[in-house]
């Protein structure tokens, strides 16, 4: 009997050690959801979206966008979170939530555990617009209105890392700017080409639209280097303002629990449908640095982005409130 006992438990554990792998071999079973947090048209909606068309072809299941922009967002995360379930993925900036534990208290959930990474897709394409109407010239211009009329400007930024690092130029310059939430940030593009705010900074594809019907101008981008979309326009750096530096990462992540074979699966198929010509040129084309890799490519770069932060937070004198 105790022979027959131990024969049983090895069986067990050789079928337990074959159940991983066999399950994420049959991954998708169902339709595949990705929770982004931000509205239609923004960079990462369309990024979203143009990757979603080509994995449900490769995984022969449909997969579907959530928009559930606003909390800073903290809505899609709990969203996805409280889901807890493997075929409901969230697709993110990385500054939706890096940034939290600076300014949020008693935090829904913990990054380390119940965001896994799964894939690296791109850097989203950052920049500054002002009102067409404004007669600014440039990020100089707008500092310079900004001192005159302390306390009279308005901004609007998208939460997490862009509005921290907005507050960082705010205080770097020595400027006083009210800040304008909104739920939806793609919203307030319109504001800004009615002149109801004037600052804004965000992804360059929320823009674009209003650049183009010359009710917008861009007078910086926010990463390293200019873009091919509109090459007259500097970074911030070339304009004078180091402080407005800032890349954001978009990425794919799972579930707390999720196996990392099955991470490192998807992973490779996103890497895969990005690696598609079609699919780079459209992500190009809607202002995202196609940058892909899987999960550690994506851990490094989150890992990297949350030591600038904390660099930026000590140089600015603010303590981890979580």
């Amino acid at each position: 009997m105790k022979r027959v006992a131990t024969l049983a438990l090895g069986l067990l554990v050789i079928l337990g050690a074959w159940a991983t792998p066999a399950a994420a071999q049959e991954w998708p079973q169902r339709t595949v959801k990705f929770v982004v947090p931000l509205g239609p048209g923004s960079g990462v909606d369309i990024s979203a979206r143009l990757l979603a068309e080509r994995l449900q072809k490769r995984w022969g299941q449909p997969v579907v966008i959530e928009n559930r922009p606003g909390g800073d967002g903290i809505v899609a995360i709990t969203g996805f979170v409280g889901a807890k379930d493997d075929h409901v993925l969230l697709y993110t900036p990385t500054g939706s939530f890096t940034v939290h534990p600076y300014q949020k208290a008693n935090l829904p959930y913990d990054a380390e555990l119940d965001l896994l990474p799964i894939a690296r897709v791109s850097n989203t394409i950052l920049a500054v617009g002002v009102p067409a109407s404004a007669n600014i010239a440039s990020l100089a211009d707008f500092v310079a209105k900004a001192r005159a009329e302390p306390g009279k400007l308005n901004a609007a930024l998208v939460p997490g890392i862009t509005e921290f690092v907005f507050d960082g130029f705010v205080k770097d310059s020595d400027l006083k700017i009210a800040k304008v939430p909104y739920r939806d940030i793609v919203q307030a593009a319109t504001d800004l080409g009615e002149n109801r705010i004037q600052f804004m900074m965000s992804a360059l594809a929320i823009l674009r639209p209003q650049v183009q019907a010359n009710r917008i101008k861009l007078v910086a981008i926010n990463g390293r280097e200019r873009t091919k979309l509109f090459p007259d326009v500097p970074t911030a750096i070339e304009a004078g303002v180091p402080s407005l530096l800032l890349e954001g990462l978009v990425g794919l992540f799972g579930p707390r629990g999720m196996d990392l074979k099955l991470r490192e699966r998807i992973g490779a198929d996103v890497v895969a449908a990005i690696a598609d010509p079609e699919i780079s040129a459209k992500l190009i084309a809607s202002a995202q640095v196609v940058n892909p890799g899987g999960p550690a490519d994506l851990a490094a770069a989150v890992k990297e982005q949350t030591e600038q932060i904390a660099a930026t937070a000590k140089a600015l004198g603010i303590q981890r409130k979580q």
